[in-house]
């Protein structure tokens, strides 16, 4: 699925008739999270993180200038919360649970999260939802400006494509450097280098093997043996 994504976004970059990249999701949710099996396998394996999909997708939201635009549903969790930070308009269903958990897995923020999301919400609320895994509602993240607005579940879909469409009709050239202009793609590029590095590392930890471990016997974690 990563491939899949990093292969879209690479081809709306250079595709002249693509104007705007919608990201929504089919079934009951916007995004489950990463698989843990993956997480573990990873951890086992000496994987380089720059090789891995999920890289390319990082670094082509870091670089996107064209705009992107994100309708969610349902539960949001870890990169599903994450990329929106990347998006210019993001769309939500009034109930929809957006959460960024990667501590309850002894993990660390990713997609240059540690530094957009507290300028985003504000430190105090962007620490609750790393370090304690606190969750917004759709209609939270629209108060606190990580999504421009909150609509009933049976709108969503449709409010967002009308916002893609709006900007399908502005002048691209000026919407690329405005979106330019806005951002630091480089900047964020190397902080995510810097989570990746950090995200590798944990996975790999004592810790993250007792969440791993918890997680497959369905019992809580316990962290109490770690200084």
């Amino acid at each position: 699925m990563y491939a899949a994504i990093a292969d879209a976004l690479d081809s709306a970059a250079t595709d002249p008739t693509v104007r705007v990249v919608l990201f929504r999701a089919e079934g009951d949710c916007f995004s489950a999270g990463n698989d843990i099996m993956d997480f573990a396998s990873v951890a086992t394996a000496a994987v380089d993180f720059a090789a891995m999909p999920v890289t390319r997708v990082l670094k082509a939201l870091a670089h996107a200038e064209k705009p992107l635009v994100a309708a969610v549903h349902g539960a949001a969790v870890g990169i599903g919360t994450t990329l929106l930070l990347h998006c210019d308009l993001v769309f939500v269903a009034e109930d929809a649970q957006l959460s960024t958990p990667f501590i309850n897995l002894a993990l660390v923020p990713e997609a240059a999260s540690s530094l957009l999301m507290p300028a985003r919400i504000g430190h105090a609320r962007a620490y609750a939802m790393f370090a304690l895994g606190e969750k917004l509602s759709g209609l939270e993240a629209a108060r606190l400006g990580l999504a421009n607005t909150a609509v009933p579940a049976d709108r969503l879909l449709e409010t967002a494509l009308a916002g893609a469409k709006a900007l399908a009709q502005r002048p691209p050239e000026a919407l690329r450097i405005t979106k330019r202009l806005m951002r630091d793609a480089e900047s964020y590029a190397r902080i995510m280098d810097a989570e990746g590095a950090q995200f590798m590392a944990r996975l790999r930890s004592p810790e993250a093997q007792e969440a791993f471990a918890a997680f497959l016997q369905r019992r809580a974690p316990d962290f109490s043996k770690f200084a």
